[in-house]
């Protein structure tokens, strides 16, 4: 057995695509766009939602949605879908047309104001306080 076929043709596509040393990440995604569970096209899209977005991993807990283990930053979660999408279009025979309108069905995310910190009392040092001599 030759290593081409130690993988299905999906995966040796997506590695094909992505085979430059700094897409690797993108290969894993595309790769979890091949292997994923969903039987039809539109199950495959929501599974590389569910991958590539952050959600809050304990309901109602918006803060659990740090340790959901997806890519993160926005500009990382959407090349993850992409990537992950290239895999449902290998997997379902799409073509690259079909495959490049498709957009994340998510909402943008809430804008995170961070609040300033609480003003900090001046610290004095011997400099400050005026010396007294008898």
């Amino acid at each position: 057995m030759f290593p081409q076929q130690w993988s299905s043709p999906c995966n040796s596509q997506c590695t094909s695509k992505y085979a430059a040393l700094t897409q690797i990440p993108w290969r894993v995604f595309c790769k979890k766009g091949c292997d994923s569970d969903g039987e039809t096209w539109e199950e495959c899209l929501a599974e590389c939602n569910e991958i590539c977005y952050k959600d809050p991993v304990l309901k109602d807990h918006q803060w659990s949605a740090y340790i959901d283990r997806s890519p993160g930053a926005d500009n990382y979660s959407v090349e993850c879908f992409h990537a992950c999408v290239a895999g449902c279009g290998y997997k379902f025979g799409k073509c690259s047309g079909t495959v490049d309108q498709v957009h994340p069905n998510r909402p943008p995310k809430p804008c995170i104001v961070k609040k300033p910190p609480p003003p900090t009392e001046p610290i004095v040092t011997e400099e400050d306080i005026p010396s007294t001599s008898a």
